[in-house]
């Protein structure tokens, strides 16, 4: 046989194989992220409550609470506590005042003075003229203290039968942004076929940013075993009328699996393309 036969049978034998990996399949597969905090000790959680500021079109704490005591019980083999939700803003500025350090400014209730008492205001002024409204990663720094006390938090554990504790802080503010923007464009070719074009667009957008930190105590010492803080952001087109609540909740689903991350291993789904 000569080398030229020879290198045509081999390309033929390739170009064969080549020609029967016409199939494509994907295969699921999960992959396994450890626990970041070791729970097994603890047989009851207790979402506490959170300090919250930003917005007040939401009420953060309030819906943090229930969603996260609904994901706890649906996804971890821990007994959620259904308590009255603490208001965690009062009583770390009633623990300022005790200590003799900087009065914090105490914040009013949601909602404030009722609209008939306040004839000239619009429900946004009568908002931004809360008193000690936190709208700021600084505001809110000021109450943060709190979860460093572990006398309070031992004393609530031993209310509630020393559970894990949960808490920490939510800001959700409102955000706006203008600049260029790259989107997607149909368009069709010479030939009448149909191609996608990368455009620049100036857009104004708005939108907004959730920025929660998650604490989490032990409930028989008092401790705090674990803390993070996440981030994230939405905007949509200026035209666009999206509520307030609307947002919180999506951007909440981006962020329940690494809340849950911490307390129990997650499986990753997801795809391989295998070639037959």
């Amino acid at each position: 046989m000569t080398g030229r036969n020879a290198a045509a049978i081999v390309s033929l034998v390739l170009l064969s194989g080549t020609a029967a990996c016409t199939n494509f399949y994907e295969v699921p597969i999960e992959t396994p992220i450890q626990a970041k905090l070791d729970v097994s000790s603890f047989r009851r959680v207790l979402v506490a409550g959170f300090i919250s500021g930003g917005t007040d079109d939401v009420d953060a704490n309030m819906e943090t609470v229930r969603l996260l005591r609904s994901q706890l019980r649906s996804k971890t083999n821990l007994r959620v506590i259904e308590a009255e939700i603490l208001p965690l803003t009062e009583l770390a500025a009633g623990q300022t005042r005790s200590s003799g350090e900087p009065a914090l400014p105490a914040v009013a209730e949601i909602g404030g003075t009722p609209a008939a008492q306040q004839p000239e205001a619009t429900a946004e002024d009568r908002r931004q003229d809360r008193p000690g409204a936190i709208r700021t990663k600084k505001d809110l720094e000021q109450y943060e203290r709190i979860f460093a006390d572990a006398a309070f938090w031992k004393k609530v554990g031993e209310e509630y039968e020393n559970p894990l504790i949960i808490t920490g802080t939510i800001l959700f503010t409102p955000q706006q942004h203008a600049g260029p923007v790259t989107q997607n464009r149909e368009t069709y070719d010479q030939l009448g076929r149909r191609i996608v074009v990368p455009v620049r667009t100036y857009m104004e957008r708005k939108g907004f940013v959730l920025e929660p930190k998650f604490v989490f105590i032990d409930g028989r010492t008092g401790a705090t075993l674990y803390s993070e803080t996440q981030r994230r952001e939405v905007l949509y087109p200026a035209t666009q009328s999206t509520p307030a609540l609307a947002s919180y909740f999506e951007l909440m689903d981006q962020l329940i699996p690494d809340f849950l991350g911490a307390l129990s291993t997650q499986k990753i789904r997801g795809t391989r393309i295998l070639l037959r």
